[in-house]
């Protein structure tokens, strides 16, 4: 047993807590907001992000960043992209000396166009790294917290680290895999997302199974290209973080981010869409961050840029599908 802190209250952190809890680890579970956290404690259960499913005793939750991290061993980070860097600012001085820190968080931070475990690294410091570690694959929080059978992977750059983050993950019911590719694993799991954004509007688009599949495997491939432009094992995408977790968001009923796309397939505003979503959406904010990183590092990504364009210019889905189906014909 270890002790636990987990910070980020959404459903992901929520069930990633659960999980650890369940096996008997004393957890905390750090959420943003106070009255959040007093909910979570008096009702034992997530009402806002993962409503029904019952928290065992052996979590607690708090507001409290530094309460949750005091005599942590493992610190899982669990909040959006784009908050990353704030938060780990702020639970830096309180991380105890040898804990080992875990990301489950997929972006690509925008502005600096810093993957996660470069954030980690500029805020936390270069002599922290060998203890920092990736979480990744296709892992709906609700089928997590349910129990359902799912598969992962965790990377990172110490190599006894990463094997100790896995074992203190794996259950019967939640088979962790070890990386040493953190880069692959990162940009895996950042641009998924805004793939998936892309197979929901085929399907708000009524396009088809030919469509969607066509879309998955290009998109693949310009995930497999910018993995590759950042030094990335490209065998690496062929694994959880890669397809198996670009299948998932593109395909699962409870994907955010392929929920965006259908929305904005059948004609709804983005602001709309977000406003009624409750959740983050990761790849809203990737899709930028993914459209930028592709001119920065001369990587052929069609995919994306329409996304971009549909997101921030206003182009209409209809004609993002045009353009990408009549492009220069090439080589596979």
């Amino acid at each position: 047993m270890a002790n636990v802190a987990v910070i980020g209250a959404g459903a992901w952190g929520t069930a990633l807590a659960k999980l650890l809890a369940d096996k008997g680890n004393p957890t905390a579970l750090w959420a943003h907001q106070g009255e959040l956290a007093d909910r979570i404690e008096g009702e034992r259960q997530n009402h806002r992000y993962l409503p029904g499913v019952a928290l065992p005793a052996s979590l607690r939750a708090t507001s409290d960043i530094e309460d949750a991290l005091r005599g942590a061993e493992l610190v899982l980070l669990v909040v959006p992209s784009h908050a990353l860097r704030e938060v780990v600012r702020e639970a830096g001085p309180h991380v105890p000396r040898g804990a080992l820190v875990c990301s489950a968080t997929k972006g690509i931070e925008n502005d600096s166009l810093m993957l996660m475990s470069e954030v980690l690294v500029d805020e936390l410091g270069r002599d922290v790294e060998p203890r920092l570690t990736y979480l990744s694959g296709p892992s709906f929080a609700r089928e997590v917290a349910a129990g359902q059978p799912t598969t992962v992977v965790v990377a990172g750059r110490g190599e006894r680290e990463t094997h100790a983050v896995q074992r203190m993950l794996a259950t019967d019911r939640f088979r962790v895999y070890s990386s040493d590719d953190v880069v692959g694993v990162e940009v895996g799991g950042a641009l998924k997302n805004v793939v998936a954004i892309a197979a929901g509007i085929c399907d708000g688009l009524g396009l088809g199974h030919n469509a969607r599949a066509g879309l998955i495997t290009r998109g693949l491939a310009e995930m497999a290209r910018m993995a590759a432009a950042k030094g990335a094992n490209l065998l690496t995408l062929a694994g959880l973080s890669g397809m198996g977790d670009l299948v998932l968001t593109c395909t699962g009923e409870l994907s955010r981010n392929r929920t965006v796309g259908i929305e904005m397939g059948r004609g709804r505003k983005l602001d709309e869409i977000l406003a009624g979503l409750g959740h983050v959406a990761e790849g809203v904010k990737t899709a930028k961050s993914a459209y930028e990183l592709a001119n920065k590092l001369g990587v052929s990504a069609p995919i994306a840029v329409e996304v971009y364009r549909m997101l921030y210019e206003g182009k209409p889905p209809q004609q993002a599908v045009v353009d990408l189906m009549t492009r220069a014909l090439t080589k596979e």
